[in-house]
């Protein structure tokens, strides 16, 4: 298993180098191909993630949050992983760019065949991405299985609170707030 790590707040480390010398790093590390042959891999991969191949030649700090965050999933897939395992890619994102770089990171999953373990607290980007769905209360597993069902009907009154706590566009909606709230102080400071 080879790894390639992110920087989980932007995609891209802080050090000032060239694009396009941080994107082969993972190539040099692991792959026996020439500068060239890296540059034009570098290339496909920043147009596979809908970045210009010219921009290998630009320094991180010079692109916005989204498209770092494609720089980022560019440099995860530099070594064609099977798996993508994804903190929070979008946490730090505007609503509008989350919903730009979310589908690019379907689009990819269908194009090349990869699964992604996503970990996210946004239930509304779970929803989207996940076909399964594991809930996690201190560490332990309270609840698993398909991601639709889990968010249409949870079993467990802690998964049952997360989703409540999902903001509701009607506010004429009711929740029940109160044991909402219940739910989840119970849960605060135990190590169950």
């Amino acid at each position: 298993m080879r790894l390639t790590r992110t920087a989980a707040s932007s995609g891209c480390p802080p050090t000032p180098q060239v694009l396009g010398r941080l994107l082969s790093e993972p190539l040099m590390e692991h792959e026996s191909l020439s500068r060239s042959e890296q540059m034009v891999r570098v290339g496909d991969m920043l147009e596979r993630v809908g970045l210009e191949a010219a921009f290998a030649n630009r320094y991180p700090h010079e692109f916005s949050g989204g498209q770092r965050q494609r720089i980022g999933i560019a440099r995860a897939l530099m070594l064609s992983p099977r798996l993508v395992v994804c903190d929070e890619p979008v946490s730090a994102l505007d609503v509008s760019v989350q919903a730009q770089v979310l589908n690019l990171m379907k689009d990819l999953q269908d194009e090349l065949g990869l699964s992604y373990l996503f970990i996210s607290h946004d239930i509304a980007v779970v929803e989207f991405m996940a076909d399964d769905m594991i809930v996690m209360k201190h560490g332990k597993v309270v609840e698993a299985g398909d991601a639709k069902q889990i968010i249409d009907d949870p079993q467990d009154p802690y998964t049952r609170a997360l989703i409540a706590a999902v903001p509701i566009p009607d506010p004429t909606a009711y929740v029940d707030r109160a044991e909402r709230r219940a739910v989840i102080a119970a849960g605060v400071g135990q190590a169950s």
